[in-house]
Parts: structure tokens; sequence; C-alpha cells
């Protein structure tokens, strides 16, 4: 069953599993004429006036295709660059443009302001990705601009990119989970020669990719947009960039909404730990969908583990022997773990897990191997977005601890144990920032925010990619009163989108009116 291009971008816009990163050689966008020049000062900064224009097509590095259409109502996208200080500690030096689009509130007498969207990542384009999920905030569109950006050194603000389309076909073809001392030098190569390659491209600006310089360009935003307060709607890492910005800036938080919810307090191997019992969670819940559908189901077994360990024996032949995939690439073990998991970020997709599988073990990897592609950003045409090449940027920039590879597979035992499945993954990409040639910045991001309006925090308790523990991390450390939880009881990644009335009722009644929910609503 083919994918549709809305899911595909439904797919490759959702948090990344690994940092097992890629991306594009294209990204040309020099026929757009809206970009503003030069180096100003901080002030020349805040009162640079947008030129909004009609949205050209998207970059290669922002994943290709035509241009958006129109909303329904006929509503034209509109497209501009913001200038922002290359390194905020000298904001008078060089400078980076940044893309934004909008759509205009359909009710200018009763507009709010701007609702700046991010949808995580990170890595992922919110030029491209604001159109594609925009009919599903359209009640937010009567009151707001709806706003996103492609944060620096993603898609057209300046992205890194790190290797040939080629090269990356090559790169994600390895074996991320060596089994013996040759793979793993084979493995350190290559991550190597990755890392050396994104440097050499993104040069003087990859220190400065990181969460807290983007924080620091919403608020330049924000005033660029004329607000006073930030509105902001953040998913996955769209929700820890809001809680740094608003630990920056408590006073300029206007409405906001924090959906599928990073830990803030989980560094590196806490946050794969429970990224690996969260997709083992959602494993475990497709699993037994399938043993209560019974013959339905065109998997193996009658129970959970019966499923599983289908699974778990179709992987390891993939190990020692890949199978047709698409075109002359092949399916191979890390390819087929990577589109089970990208598989299990909605129940809607739940389908063609169950049929790429099933396929899988015909010996047809086709659909497993599209499903890899869509987390990895290949599009049809086989030209990357800059999606994980921005992924591993951004982390590596973040986080301080370099793990090698002898380190991670320490750590293989307590990973394998939290999920047989994806534990060997999710313990080996401890190594993935092992190599980057600048160092990080925190253990974990301070999102403490005293005297911040205050933030509507919404887990889902099935969240295999944002486990929903960190919901309630999220809520303490933002501080009392600030964080205010809404928990919804289903499966997914993000609750907003996931169909549920309860949900989006909240939501809508808080951004749209003010109305903040009790702390701790359920909604199922």
């Amino acid at each position: 069953m083919p994918i549709s291009a809305a899911q595909r971008a439904a797919l490759i816009t959702a948090t990344t599993v690994l940092l097992v990163a890629g991306c594009s050689d294209g990204g040309d966008d020099a026929a757009d004429t809206t970009k503003p020049s030069g180096s100003p000062g901080l002030s020349a900064l805040t009162s640079q006036k947008l030129v909004w224009a009609p949205c050209t097509a998207p970059s290669a590095a922002e994943g290709g295709g035509p241009a958006p259409s129109p909303l329904p109502d006929g509503t034209a996208w509109e497209c501009s660059f913001l200038q922002a200080p290359l390194d905020w500690a000298e904001p008078a030096g060089e400078t980076i443009e940044l893309a934004l689009i909008r759509a205009r509130a359909r009710d200018p007498e009763a507009r709010i302001g701007s609702l700046v969207f991010n949808f995580g990542g990170p890595g992922g384009s919110g030029v491209t990705g604001l159109p594609g999920f925009a009919n599903e905030y359209e009640s937010l569109r009567s009151r707001y601009d709806l706003v996103s950006f492609d944060p620096r050194g993603v898609g057209r603000s300046d992205p890194v990119e790190c290797a040939t389309d080629k090269e990356l076909d090559a790169y994600y073809a390895l074996d991320f989970t060596p089994d013996d001392a040759a793979e793993e030098r084979t493995l350190s190569d290559a991550q190597k020669k990755y890392a050396a390659g994104c440097e050499k491209d993104a040069g003087p600006a990859l220190p400065h990719v990181g969460t807290e310089n983007a924080a620091r360009d919403l608020d330049l935003m924000r005033q660029v947009l004329g607000d006073d307060k930030l509105h902001y709607f953040g998913i996955s890492y769209g929700t820890e960039l809001g809680g740094v910005y608003a630990h920056l800036f408590p006073k300029n938080v206007g409405r906001a909404v924090l959906d599928a919810v990073v830990d803030p307090e989980a560094g590196v191997e806490e946050g794969a730990l429970g990224q690996a019992k969260g997709f083992q969670l959602a494993l475990d819940n497709f699993a037994q969908d399938c043993v209560d559908r019974g013959d339905e189901c065109a998997l193996p077994g009658t129970s959970v583990a019966e499923v599983e360990s289908f699974i778990t024996d179709l992987l390891a032949s993939l190990d020692k022997k890949p199978i047709p995939g698409i075109g002359s690439r092949e399916l191979t073990q890390t390819q087929a773990t990577n589109g089970i998991a990208q598989a299990l970020y909605s129940k809607e997709y739940w389908p063609y897990l169950e049929q790429g599988l099933e396929a899988a073990d015909g010996g047809d990897g086709a659909l497993l191997l599209s499903l890899s592609d869509s987390m990895n950003g290949r599009g049809q045409t086989g030209t990357y977005s800059n999606i994980q090449a921005a992924n591993a940027a951004i982390n590596c920039v973040d986080f301080k601890e370099r793990y090698t590879l002898g380190q991670a597979k320490e750590r293989l035992g307590k990973f394998r144990e939290a999920s047989p499945v994806f534990g060997d993954f999710m313990g080996w990409a401890l190594a993935s920032c092992s190599q980057w040639p600048v160092p990080g910045t925190w253990e974990h991001p301070d999102v403490s925010a005293p005297g911040s309006a205050p933030l509507l925090v919404v887990g889902t308790t099935g969240d295999p990619a944002t486990p929903y523990e960190g919901t309630r991390a999220m809520v303490n450390a933002l501080g009392k009163g600030v964080g205010i939880e809404l928990t919804y009881e289903g499966e997914g990644h993000g609750a907003y989108n996931g169909g549920n009335a309860c949900v989006k009722k909240a939501v809508d009644a808080y951004l749209l009116d003010g109305k903040l929910p009790a702390t701790g609503t359920v909604c199922k």
C-alpha cells in the first residue's frame, strides 16, 4: 500500500529516533529575492521589516516538492526571511537568515497575534511542515496568524549538509548494530567521515545551531512579528525549545502549548533508554492489536511474545542477509528496524507496519525500506532533505556527553533489557556524537521558568518517541503554577492531531479564549 504525500510528511517531521544522521546535497535557494543582507547591530535586527512574498517551492534541504497550495478559503501562504545573529554572544557580528512562512488569521478584528509552531526533530522544516498540517490547525487560524520557520541549520535556514545523496544511500545501508570488531571499525570510520563532512559544509556556523540560540531567535521573531508576547505551539523537540524559551524569557511567554513532551531532566543516555522503552511499549501495543484481531492479522503468533519473536527472527535474518528493497537498494537489518520504529509513531501507520513485516518475511523489503526512507528524509527521487543532518548537528551541540563505541557497547545490557527489538539500535546510537568536531553545551536543558505565564503541557500515555514520563518531568521543571498538565490516554506521538475531541477542545479553549483546563485533566 503506497504512502501518501501527507502521510510521508507526517512521518518525516516526527521526532527522530536516533542521532544516526544524514543530509542532502541540495538546498540552493538563490532564486528567492526576499532575503535581507548585511550585518546590522541588534537594534537594527529588532526593528527589521519582513518582506512577505508568495512562497517558492521547497528547497532540496527542505524535502523538495511543489510550492504550498492556498488554504481551502483561498488564503495564500506567504514566506519571508528573518535576519538573526549567527552568534548571539556577538549580536552585532555576522548574521544568519531564517526562513519563515505564515497564513494570515481569518478574522483580523478578533486576531490575537502570531502563533508560532515548531514541529520537532530537531531538524524538521516548519516551512514545509506547517502547510502539510494546516488543516488540523484551521480552528486556531480564526484568531492567529499561523507562523512557522526553519530553525538555524535546518531546511532553508543555512542548512547543515554533510554528504551526497549517493553517499547517504551507502551510509544508511551500514550496520549500526555491529556484531564484531571489524563492523565496529567500519561504523566508527563512517561516523568520522560523516562528521567531517558536516564540519566542512557548515564551517563556523556549526557551533551555533543549538537550541539556546534557536530560543533567542524565537524572541527576535516575536519582536519583528510585532507581538508583545510569544504565542507558541511546540511538538516533540519543539517542547524542549519552548521550555528553554520560557527559561530565558519568562516575561515574554504568552499562550503556549507543549505537546509530546521531551523529558528536560534526561541526559543522552536516559533519553535514549526512555525511547527504547517507549518504542517497545508501542510495539507491544501493536502486537497485542494483532493478537486481538486473530486471523485478520497477517503476522504469525497467538500472543504478544510470539508476534515479537517473529519480528526479532526477521531482523536477525536480515543481519545475515539483506533482501531486495527498492530498485538496486536492499533492506538491511538497520533499515528494517528504522522502518518499524517509523511506523510506530502513529496507530494510523500500523497497517503499513503489518504489511511491511509480512512482505519482508516473503523476501520483499520495499515497504519497510520506504518507511526507513521517510525517517531519513529520502524522497522518492533519491534526494535527501537535511532533517537528519540538522538533527545530529543540533543534538551534538546541545549535549555534552561523548560516548565512544566502547562505552556504548558496555551499556547494551540495560538497553536490551528495556527493548529486545530496539535495545541494540538505541544503545549503539549513544556513540553518534563521539567524533563530533564541536563541544556540547549542557547535560540537560534548563527549563525552569519562574514568573512565566502558564504553559499547557500535553502528554500521551502510549507515545513511543517522547514517553509519557517526560510530561510530568516538564511540569515539575517549569515550576509551580507554570506547567499545566493535560493527559491523553491513547497511542501515537502527539495528542492534538491524534483525533481526540477532548484534547482539541481543551487546547483550543486555552489558545483561543485563554481558558486553561485544571492541571491533571485526563482525556480518553
